[in-house]
C-alpha cells in the first residue's frame, strides 16, 4: 500500500524518503518541545516544530541520497571490475599473472 506526501511524494517507492518522513517528525517532536518547555509559548513552539521539521527531513534527505550516490558509484566499479576480471582471467592481458622471463623477452 503506496502513501504519498503532499500528493506527489510516494514514500513507499521513493529511496530515502520514509527515513526522511520519521527522522523529520522526530526532529519537530524534539525541538518543539523543547523550545516549548524552554519558553512556555504555544505559538512560537509550533512554528519551531515545523521549521524542525523542515530543516531536519531535508538535512537528512540529502545526506541519505549522497550517500546512496556514493552506493551506487561503488557498486558500478565493482561490476565493472568484476566484469573485467572474468574478461581478462588467464590471458596474457590479466595484471595479476606473473610473467615469466621468456614472457619478458617477447614483449
Amino acid at each position: 500500500q503506496s502513501f504519498k506526501l503532499l500528493g506527489f511524494l510516494d514514500v513507499k517507492n521513493v529511496p530515502c524518503a520514509r527515513e526522511s518522513v520519521l527522522y523529520g517528525s522526530l526532529g519537530s517532536l524534539v525541538m518543539g518541545l523543547g523550545h516549548f518547555l524552554a519558553t512556555s509559548r504555544v505559538r512560537r513552539s509550533c512554528d519551531v516544530a515545523v521549521g524542525g521539521f523542515i530543516c531536519t527531513m531535508l538535512g537528512y534527505w540529502f545526506y541519505c541520497r549522497y550517500n546512496l550516490a556514493q552506493q551506487r558509484i561503488r557498486q558500478r566499479m565493482l561490476q565493472e571490475g568484476m566484469k573485467n576480471r572474468i574478461l581478462y582471467e588467464g590471458s596474457y592481458l590479466d595484471p595479476e599473472k606473473e610473467q615469466t622471463g621468456s614472457e619478458r623477452s617477447n614483449s
